[in-house]
């Protein structure tokens, strides 16, 4: 139900960089792929420099459905990842938490979703202690949905 693209309409978080770089923002999309009917692959394509890459994750499954663990290079940083709430045909709600902090991330299947799913979004936003003032919204348009072999992090 998750797989296929998807658009960053939004996004929460407390992330010291993204607020000195949030009038830099660039469209972002993404294509997840189950893979083995459990983990996700994740392809995010964005623009840095003006030149589209291509940042390969792989979110392999948790305790319970819904639940993902994003492994990084050192124990530390590990990332807990959990579907909030999701409608596949149109949006779905993410929560990423490293240690004690958390965000929040809204895609959408097309890079503008209605009111309510925004409203949802907001809500949700809130319940973990997070405000409008580390709420971004990410431009609608100049998406890559491609990179070449040379501009591909995995």
């Amino acid at each position: 139900q998750l797989s296929g693209k998807w658009f960053l309409v939004g996004m929460a978080s407390r992330c010291s960089y993204l607020a000195e770089h949030s009038h830099q923002l660039e469209a972002t999309m993404v294509t997840m792929t189950i893979l083995d009917g459990q983990s996700l692959a994740i392809s995010t394509f964005r623009k840095l420099d003006r030149m589209c890459w291509e940042i390969r994750q792989q979110y392999l499954p948790a305790q319970a459905p819904g639940r993902f663990l994003l492994k990084g290079h050192r124990k530390s940083s590990k990332v807990d990842v959990v579907v909030g709430e999701a409608d596949p045909s149109s949006f779905i709600i993410l929560y990423y938490q490293k240690g004690r902090n958390i965000s929040v991330k809204l895609y959408g299947r097309s890079s503008l979703v209605s009111d309510a799913v925004v409203d949802k979004f907001e809500q949700r936003v809130r319940a973990v202690g997070l405000s409008e003032d580390v709420t971004y919204y990410f431009p609608t348009y100049g998406f890559c949905d491609s990179a070449d072999e040379f501009h591909v992090l995995d």
